[in-house]
């Protein structure tokens, strides 16, 4: 292909290709292969590139700017364009693709040599006289059943050394139960080397084996009297046994299955995955990639890079959304595995559940990343796809409006920011156009004045100088319908949903135009909406209180004669309240500045003559 370095051109060529499946190559000015992908009509996909950008992507609008040619490869089917895209991009690692390290070295345990053995994770295997239990290939499964052993056995974990005559006081580990304490000398060798036996015994050959042992050394105990070790014995049983319901609590009835889910944070999307046996989760792993597109193509090129570097193929694999090409990937895997390979997303029961825990997984690496707590970072993915929003919303504004039958009308607006109450751009309105009570007209002013502050600030990346994420109005499906129209005709896409009160005046649902979204079945989401229609309604009324109570006391004061409102500001200044001035006499009242003596002898008559 003739090298070019214009986007025009690119569109031209891109236009000529056929409407036929393959792949297409992506190249640099160098001619580095920058990315690669597939296409069902390589034209209609290929041309979507070199044409408008406004739908795509920042990782997206980079790759293009760095493209300089293209080439393609037309294929008999879509199915042998997946293919031979995985292919390619497995002997290329294209920039722009999602890539996949495969970085599972081999683990061992490692039992280091008497006296007094410890255990513990080892990436290689020396010969240092420590004897190695291994190779695993999954780092989980050795850290995890290190841990437990350990702590089953009560085996020790610090660097403290260990010898016939050696007396330290125990650290805190002995006195919570974790740790045998060799270090305080009252543990004999013997002893100690039985709970390494023992440890040992559990790691090779599982729990079953050494329970049946540890039940006859029990019984044999018993018969000869020697009833402290029989109780010793019973302890560590039932402490295995304990473990074994424990780990029950992470197990699925799908015998074999991957669970993947993932959580956005910033510009980048984390994947947890999941991996069960024998209806046990037997290993997990996590990775992080750049964000570029929408979700179920993410989760379609992440199938397909994760499996390229994986020899086996569960028969189920199990999603926390949709994705792209389903019907495709799954052929492909199924290929792959030489059986049949089913891609799920399940809505409810067991399998939900352990989606939710896998992503609630993600959601707290993703947290740890951009510095928002797990919580948070999991409330506002759920509120994402309750709502049907593309990104959870990072900056939430709410409006509340607070009158007396249409007196002292005001409006409350508060930010959240990454699930927090961000006070420092909470912002009060007072209602100018609206005479009486009417809360559609005065949302819609609010809203109205609001979008003229951010033209105002446009640019400064705080306060009125940023557009939110999401709006939610204190009130139902009215006030949706009242304020949308705003918000349409000022060109900018935010999403806008109203906040539903039951009788009680507690969070019941999530208003639209169409109807209501229920959400008293979404913990997280639930949690932060009613944080957030609190928190507005607090603050839309304790500026109305205020409004009223200057109203009051501008009443009473300015009844009287020669005080008007800058006279009534500068008393209550000086006094603090008008109980106060109530109270005060002439001499007291005349020394305020601005007030002379013949008005401090009316107010002090007006108020005694209205005792």
């Amino acid at each position: 292909m003739e090298k070019t370095t214009n986007i025009k051109e690119l569109r031209e060529q891109a236009m000529a290709l056929p409407r036929l499946p393959g792949v297409y190559i992506m190249k640099d000015s160098q001619n580095t292969i920058i990315y690669i992908g597939k296409a069902k009509a390589l034209k209609n996909r290929v041309s979507q590139y070199f044409g408008s950008d406004s739908g795509h992507s920042d990782k997206v609008r980079k790759m293009v700017s760095k493209v300089d040619r293209f080439e393609y490869i037309v294929t008999d089917s879509e199915f042998e364009a997946l293919v031979l895209e995985c292919s390619l991009i497995k002997q290329y690692s294209p920039k722009y693709n999602i890539l996949l390290k495969d970085d599972k070295g081999y683990r061992y345990i490692r039992i280091s040599p008497p006296p007094y053995p410890r255990i513990t994770v080892a990436l290689q295997k020396p010969d240092d006289g420590a004897r190695y239990i291994g190779p695993y290939i999954s780092g989980f499964v050795v850290k995890e059943a290190v841990d437990e052993v350990n702590r089953l056995f009560q085996l020790p974990a610090c660097s403290r050394t260990f010898g016939i005559g050696k007396r330290e006081r125990p650290c805190l580990n002995h006195y919570i139960g974790q740790c045998c304490a060799p270090c305080s000398g009252r543990l004999s060798r013997e002893e100690y080397d039985e709970r390494i036996e023992q440890a040992i015994e559990f790691l090779t050959h599982g729990s079953d084996r050494l329970l049946s042992i540890l039940g006859e050394r029990m019984d044999e105990a018993a018969q000869n009297l020697e009833f402290e070790k029989a109780a010793r014995l019973r302890d560590r049983i039932a402490a295995i046994k304990r473990l074994g319901q424990k780990q029950k609590v992470v197990q699925s009835r799908v015998r074999e299955q991957d669970v993947f889910a993932l959580a956005r944070g910033g510009k980048n999307v984390f994947f947890e995955v999941f991996r069960f046996k024998k209806g046990k989760l037997y290993d997990r792993e996590d990775f992080v990639v750049e964000e570029g597109g929408e979700l179920p193509a993410i989760r379609a090129e992440f199938l397909q890079r994760y499996y390229s570097i994986r020899d086996y193929v569960p028969p189920q694999v199990t999603l926390d959304g949709g994705i792209e090409d389903k019907q495709l990937i799954e052929q492909w895997l199924s290929q792959k595995a030489g059986r049949r390979v089913r891609i799920v997303q399940p809505q409810k029961g067991e399998q939900a559940q352990l989606v939710e825990m896998c992503r609630g997984n993600a959601a707290e690496r993703a947290a740890r990343h951009t510095g928002i707590a797990g919580r948070d970072a999991a409330a506002l993915e759920e509120l994402a796809r309750l709502l049907g929003l593309d990104d959870p919303p990072q900056v939430i504004e709410s409006y509340d409006i607070s009158n007396t039958a249409g007196a002292d009308n005001v409006a409350g607006m508060v930010v959240f920011e990454n699930g927090q109450p961000l006070k420092s751009a909470y912002r009060r309105f007072k209602i100018k156009t609206v005479v009486g009570q009417d809360d559609y007209g005065s949302m819609r002013e609010v809203l109205t004045r609001r979008l003229a502050e951010y033209e105002a600030h446009k640019g400064e990346d705080k306060g009125f100088g940023r557009l939110p994420d999401l709006i939610l109005l204190d009130g139902g499906r009215g006030h949706v319908a009242a304020v949308r129209p705003i918000i349409e005709a000022s060109g900018y896409k935010i999403p806008i949903f109203g906040m539903v009160k039951d009788s009680h005046h507690r969070t019941r649902a999530i208003s639209e135009e169409g109807g209501e979204i229920a959400i008293s079945g979404k913990r997280a989401a639930f949690t932060l909406i009613s944080a957030i229609q609190e928190e507005v309604h607090r603050y839309a009324v304790s500026y109305h209180r205020q409004q009223r109570a200057k109203s009051g006391i501008g009443t009473v004061l300015t009844r009287i004669q020669g005080v008007g409102e800058a006279r009534a500001k500068a008393l209550l200044r000086h006094f603090g309240s008008v109980k106060a001035i109530r109270t005060a006499g002439v001499d007291e009242i005349a020394a305020v500045k601005g007030v002379s003596r013949p008005v401090a002898e009316a107010i002090v008559k007006y108020f005694r003559d209205n005792e």
